[in-house]
């Protein structure tokens, strides 16, 4: 039996920010040990903020944990600048990256974080032109909205003609290219205080460019290279991130680069515990131990099949006393090479909204300052985009689609039978299968008998549903 915590003085007032429609990334049950009622609030979209910032003062709530996906960033930047006796875990320029690869692209250049070479335009003409005079081949993907799902919104083109008439079928705005070097393997790594707590490798299958597992690729623990997890605590400590997540491909060329940063990624429940006992530590330093994560800890828990490592929760390591003849020792290899550092207030913003928002304040008409470096290019050459593991981000629908229209989009799919249709309708709602096939297929997972081979089916019937399939050239 858990031994009750006693504050050595009062505990700030924490709760949990949540979204209709959005899968929850923490419950109390991740901040075990917490003596006080943890408060929730719940974003309902459309006319909600008033409502949603009167609530959050009404219950007194002075630390507000939780991601915000890309759809509702730009209104939680508001709600934050309302609410600005509250701070929020991570706080809004943390979250900068989660909204688009655009955000990702300006802040690894802000940072002289390495990166694949990109050029983003919000001027169809200007980037036609680039294209039709840029050699190939290119990477042209998606930069807001959905998250790169088993690569469904990351293209991979071999000349001028395939690159006009992707654009002209996706309609992505912006336009977002980068150069495409042929990827050894990418790396994800996630840091809880700037730390490596995880690390894995995600390699793409024989003769294939994309690493995503639902395109055939393969996952390891081993031998992750110092090089990738020093890039990736840069990164988290330029963001002054609580937890953080970078996807690092490594090119046949020996160079790593940044893929992908955010707050946002799938990550098992133990790993959730961890934050949820870190941020328990940097709000209470006094009151709460500092966990221990040792490094490279992945290398051993990596060995537990994926099903069990889902279930697993709460786990805990002895502190690590080397002894005198210990290998690390002798090899002066220090376990705190990569310590576990509080995360502090900072003063005024980084990112604000009224410079940084391109997506919705572009217009070329009226602009008074000029847009800094639209046109990005980086110091060196990149790669393609893997996949962001976002399943726990859900964007609003964009398109609403009827109970008959989804019926019959199921009904097509051979292998998926009435009972399964009934099955997905009961656990998930016409609008909650519309966010699923929109914004994350991993909601479908959620019903019974449904395994990733059926969500990969039903995913890449709803591209040739919508119309949306995936140009992919040979490697």
């Amino acid at each position: 039996m858990t031994k009750p915590v006693t504050p050595a003085q009062p505990l700030p007032k924490i709760g949990f920010l949540y979204l209709d429609h959005v899968l929850r990334f923490f419950d109390k049950s991740n901040f075990k040990g917490w003596p006080d009622p943890i408060e929730s609030v719940t974003y309902h979209w459309g006319n909600d903020k008033a409502r949603f910032i009167r609530e959050v003062k009404q219950k007194g709530i002075q630390v507000l944990i939780g991601n915000v996906p890309a759809t509702a960033y730009e209104t939680f930047r508001d709600i934050a600048r309302q609410l600005p006796g509250v701070r929020f875990v991570p706080s809004l320029d943390t979250q900068f990256a989660n909204k688009s690869k655009e955000n990702v692209t300006h802040f690894c250049r802000k940072h002289d974080l390495p990166i694949p070479t990109t050029h983003i335009f919000y001027e169809k003409d200007e980037a036609l032109d680039f294209l039709q005079s840029t050699s190939y081949p290119k990477i042209i993907k998606k930069s807001y909205g959905p998250s790169n799902y088993g690569g469904y919104f990351v293209h991979k083109v071999d000349s001028f003609k395939e690159a006009q008439a992707l654009i002209g079928q996706k309609k992505y705005y912006p336009v977002y290219v980068q150069e495409f070097v042929p990827m050894a393997a990418d790396i994800r790594v996630m840091l809880v205080g700037h730390k490596p707590i995880c690390a894995f490798w995600r390699r793409p299958p024989a003769g294939h460019w994309l690493t995503n597992t639902s395109q055939g690729g393969s996952m390891d623990y081993l031998d992750v290279p110092k090089e990738a997890l020093d890039i990736a605590v840069r990164a988290s400590q330029a963001a002054q991130a609580e937890y953080w997540a970078c996807d690092i491909a490594l090119g046949t060329d020996g160079r790593f680069r940044i893929l992908e940063c955010a707050t946002a990624f799938a990550a098992f429940p133990y790993v959730r515990d961890w934050i949820g006992q870190y941020i328990m530590w940097m709000l209470a330093e006094d009151t709460f131990k500092k966990p221990y994560i040792p490094l490279f800890n992945w290398e051993e828990l990596g060995k537990i099949r994926s099903s069990l490592l889902r279930t697993m929760r709460h786990i805990t390591f002895g502190e690590y006393t080397p002894s005198y003849d210990c290998a690390d020792s002798l090899a002066g290899v220090s376990r705190e090479q990569y310590p576990l550092l509080p995360v502090e207030l900072r003063d005024g913003e980084e990112w604000p909204s009224e410079y940084w928002n391109f997506q919705d304040n572009y217009t070329p008409q009226t602009l008074s300052r000029p847009i800094p470096d639209l046109h990005l290019e980086h110091q060196e050459i990149g790669l393609e985009d893997a996949q962001q593991d976002d399943t726990d981000i859900l964007q609003a629908p964009q398109v609403s689609y009827s109970k008959a229209q989804l019926e019959a989009f199921l009904a097509g799919i051979k292998g998926v039978g009435p009972k399964m249709i009934t099955d997905i309708f009961t656990t998930l709602g016409v609008e909650g299968l519309s966010l699923a096939l929109t914004q994350d297929p991993e909601q479908l997972m959620q019903v019974k008998n449904l395994r990733e081979k059926k969500r990969d089916l039903i995913v890449s019937h709803w591209g040739e549903f919508t119309g949306q399939t995936q140009h992919f050239a040979p490697a």
